[in-house]
């Protein structure tokens, strides 16, 4: 990409199981402009909402389009081997982006996205959980996604029973079939309490002292405090930030729960970006990374 100036842009894309948000930011990573929507989940559709929205965002001052996909991403070359609830696995889409738009495009899973917005300027090596329809993961070392062989990062699939419920994935008992929304859902309902009930809602009442909604925080948070802990003691990241929709909930969630023996006591971090974080760093990925990171 040629040398970029201070008003340059980028089209950042942070697709979701169930949203998927679109931005033009600029090269300090500052928003633009923002569109969110559903998340259209067939091949053909999906292609066509990509690309509609880059165009809807686009200006003539963007170089370069970042779309952060939620499963396994190849970190190689951005290929889409699974996308989670989304059927586009296989689909080429880096190369029918470049087509249509005739701007550089690069595929990263969308944890990795958002890792790089909230770790910019960081060089240690940082872990990033994203908690939504889904659970994600990446890692970042030096600055530079680290994928390990070509997929490093899938965090939501760390096993923490052994008998657990079935996942996507093929295996059962993985941290995101206790710990994502859906799951967090089906605590509330089994509890009794109203659908609408959000997790920061219950992390209300249960410092109110309700016993019934303390059992949900503790039933929510405590798979994700043991995938953590087996985080910690395979990669041994200096700190782990909780992103994605429930990511600032299961950081309060987690806080609630007694500190866990030194050998695995990392810094545990709300993201600060919020949901913006997907789109934000989209865009840098698009502008700054080169194709062989």
């Amino acid at each position: 990409m040629d040398m970029l100036n201070s008003i340059d842009t980028s089209v950042g894309l942070d697709v979701g199981g169930t949203r998927i948000r679109a931005a033009r930011v600029d090269v300090h990573g500052r928003i633009q402009g923002r569109v969110t929507e559903a998340v259209s989940r067939d091949r053909d559709s999906f292609l066509r909402q990509v690309l509609r929205l880059v165009s809807t965002v686009r200006d003539d001052t963007s170089r370069a389009v970042g779309i952060g996909i939620p499963g396994r991403v190849s970190g190689t070359n951005g290929a889409v081997h699974s996308a989670g609830y989304l059927d586009i696995g296989g689909l080429d889409l880096s190369h029918l982006v470049m087509e249509a738009t005739e701007l550089p495009c690069r595929i990263e899973n969308d944890a990795t996205m958002a890792l790089i917005a909230e770790a910019q300027n960081t060089s240690e090596l940082v872990a990033m959980i994203t908690i939504g329809t889904g659970i994600g993961g990446a890692l970042l070392r030096d600055g530079r996604p680290f994928y390990g062989s070509d997929f490093a990062g899938q965090f939501g699939h760390i096993i923490v029973a052994q008998n657990g419920p079935s996942c996507n994935c093929g295996q059962r008992g993985c941290v995101e079939t206790f710990c994502a929304g859906p799951a967090l859902g089906s605590l509330i309902a089994q509890a009794g309490i109203s659908k609408g009930t959000s997790a920061s809602d219950i992390l209300a009442i249960a410092a109110g002292g309700d016993e019934v909604a303390a059992q949900i925080v503790t039933d929510w948070a405590t798979p994700m405090q043991r995938a953590l802990q087996s985080l910690v003691a395979v990669v041994d990241p200096a700190f782990i930030i909780l992103g994605g929709g429930l990511g600032a909930d299961m950081a309060q969630a987690l806080a609630r729960k007694p500190d866990v023996v030194d050998w695995f006591d990392r810094p545990i971090k709300a993201a600060r970006l919020g949901d913006k974080a997907g789109v934000v760093g989209a865009g840098l990925a698009a502008l700054f990374l080169d194709n062989d990171s």
